[in-house]
């Protein structure tokens, strides 16, 4: 998956994989509870998969998973 969005900062990039770890206020970039990232990683990693993100501040993100 690829976003235009803000982009994640490199010393954030394990963070948000964590569940309900917020980057941000709550109000801020449509809400959400922080559990979104965390939930498919798992079911990913269930599958014999990986998943990581390349990001760069500013410009936007893609996310990248396998599955086996």
């Amino acid at each position: 998956m690829r976003d235009n969005g803000i982009g994640i900062r490199e010393r954030h990039l394990e963070t948000i994989f964590r569940l309900f770890k917020r980057l941000h206020p709550q109000t801020m970039y449509g809400g959400g509870t922080g559990a979104g990232l965390t939930i498919a990683k798992k079911i990913v990693e269930r599958h014999g998969g990986e998943m990581w993100v390349n990001s760069n501040y500013g410009e936007g993100s893609v996310f990248y998973f396998t599955l086996e």
